[in-house]
């Protein structure tokens, strides 16, 4: 990808490119990704295991794909506890939730230990409505969790939700205080350098052009071929290139907006705090202030890959990210005068059930994968560095044994009709929600197609 995302760019040159690999090349576990889930995988298992050599293979740079590219919202999965406790059951559904916001406290804690200035603030979560169809979005998820006996969420008067989101288009919410927010690109190459100092063998504009599956595996680049005893697949949208992920994940776009600086205007209407903020809708809006007082707002699920080709467009679409800035200004209008700095796109690898999916290649112990993270990856992908260690390194432990690892999953549509039926459902979805910011009623037909769109981030409501 030759567009960076605006974290990229504030962060270039941080540091010297690791080189591709060259000529033939061995080691005990080769991860595919050096995104956040695939270096927080090689640091687990250094800490796990000095001796282990482990080498990381990255197409780009470190954080140039979806890792460098998303909005900087780390959130916890609670708003999924539903979809959890359906996968895993209840015991185990709700200790993966309380592990989830566990692992925001554990990216503080490893940013302050090794020096990472990654913008983290914790300001929480809110959960909005933005429209009088948003309303009560949360509803069921707040049920359950109080059945469960555990309750993260906070019931905020209205004008108090409209307050911290700085516009009184928000019209109701809830709030989780375990959120945070950080500059992404600034912890992906924090992670990079702690990675490299653990030792982990790093080559950057690597791309796998060919994995071979016996065991010990090959992957062949270019200009080298690496073979390895265990294999983890940490690629995120460019996963579903492999046969066997092909019908696990779709691409979908997500596509971001960066105002410039105007920490005077956020103040004046009161947008102060460092919440994490979306609304309700099936095609989330998701938004928060930043340290020098920008307004990222972003949208996810406009564009849809074909198979496992990531098109020229998730790099950046003039197209979408005006349609991104049209619904800013909606959602703030008195702040419709604060120039647009910067626009980007990037992908998402997006599950049938909005989680991410763990497991061995075609039945292959030696080869790992956890891809699918839907839009909410910075968090929990610490968790995903725990459960691929543990799969690599083939333990036996509270991870590799989870039943949410061990979770059946229904497969994906096959292509072409998967990437037809998606246009078809996505355009209702579209024409939907505009109706609905319109305070218009949606057609039947419209509002039919959006029942048969698979939840995202936040669960559907009803």
């Amino acid at each position: 990808m030759q567009h960076r995302s605006f974290w990229l760019r504030e962060i270039a040159g941080d540091a010297p490119d690791a080189p591709p690999l060259s000529g033939a090349a061995r080691c005990d576990v080769a991860i595919v990704g050096g995104g956040l889930v695939g270096l927080w995988t090689a640091i687990r298992i250094r800490q796990h295991d000095p001796a282990c050599d482990v080498v990381v293979l990255e197409q780009d740079i470190c954080g140039g794909g979806a890792s460098g590219r998303n909005g900087g919202e780390v959130l916890s999965w609670w708003a999924k506890a539903g979809t959890l406790v359906a996968l895993a059951g209840r015991e185990e559904g709700i200790r993966v939730a309380r592990a989830s916001e566990a692992a925001i406290s554990e990216i503080e804690a490893f940013c302050s230990v090794n020096g990472i200035d990654a913008e983290f603030n914790r300001g929480g979560y809110l959960w909005t409505a933005t429209t009088a169809a948003q309303l009560g979005a949360w509803d069921s998820t707040v049920a359950l969790l109080d059945d469960l006996g555990v309750q993260p969420f906070q019931r905020l008067a209205p004008t108090e939700v409209a307050r911290r989101a700085g516009s009184a288009v928000h019209l109701a919410g809830i709030f989780d205080a375990s959120a945070a927010t950080v500059q992404p690109a600034k912890l992906v190459r924090g992670l990079r350098r702690v990675a490299l100092q653990l030792g982990v063998r790093l080559h950057e504009h690597t791309r796998v052009t060919e994995l071979d599956r016996q065991s010990p595996a090959v992957l062949r680049t270019a200009s080298g071929a690496l073979t390895s005893d265990r294999v983890v697949i940490a690629t995120n949208a460019w996963a579903g290139s492999l046969r066997e992920l092909q019908r696990r994940i779709v691409a979908i776009s997500s596509d971001i907006i960066l105002t410039a600086p105007a920490p005077d205007r956020l103040d004046e209407v009161g947008w102060t705090g460092y919440e994490a903020i979306s609304d309700s809708q099936m095609m989330i809006h998701y938004y928060r202030r930043t340290a020098s007082g920008r307004v990222m707002f972003g949208k996810g699920g406009w564009g849809i890959a074909l198979g496992g080709r990531i098109p020229t467009s998730f790099d950046r679409h003039p197209g979408r990210a005006g349609d991104v800035a049209s619904n800013f200004r909606r959602i703030y209008p008195t702040l419709a005068d604060v120039p647009i700095a910067a626009d980007w796109s990037g992908p998402i690898d997006r599950s049938a059930h909005g989680l991410p999916i763990f497991g061995h290649l075609g039945g292959r112990e030696h080869i790992s994968y956890g891809v699918g993270w839907s839009g909410n990856g910075v968090g929990p992908s610490v968790l995903g560095g725990k459960i691929l260690a543990s799969l690599a390194l083939g333990l036996d432990d509270e991870w590799s044994a989870s039943s949410f690892v061990r979770a059946r999953t229904k497969a994906l549509p096959p292509e072409p009709i998967r990437y037809i039926g998606a246009h078809v459902v996505r355009n209702g979805v579209v024409r939907m929600e505009r109706a609905l910011a319109r305070g218009e009623k949606p057609r039947a037909l419209d509002a039919r197609l959006a029942r048969l769109a698979p939840a995202g981030i936040i669960p559907k409501k009803g």
